[in-house]
């Protein structure tokens, strides 16, 4: 009886640990990309204000 019941906490505490870590990959890509994103259009912006602050 102790074993069966010690397979279904392990297989429960496994099986909840791979949800996890897929949401974890998940949340951590849907991360990356924002950073990509906001990084660029940060760089585009300050790109054009040194080049509207050096233009004649």
């Amino acid at each position: 009886m102790k074993r069966y019941i010690s397979m279904i906490l392990l297989s429960t505490i496994v099986f909840t640990g791979c949800a996890t870590w897929s949401g974890v990959k998940e949340d951590s890509s849907t991360a990356w990309e924002a950073t990509k994103e906001g990084t660029s259009k940060a760089y585009k912006n300050t790109k054009e204000a040194i080049h509207d602050a050096t233009a004649d």
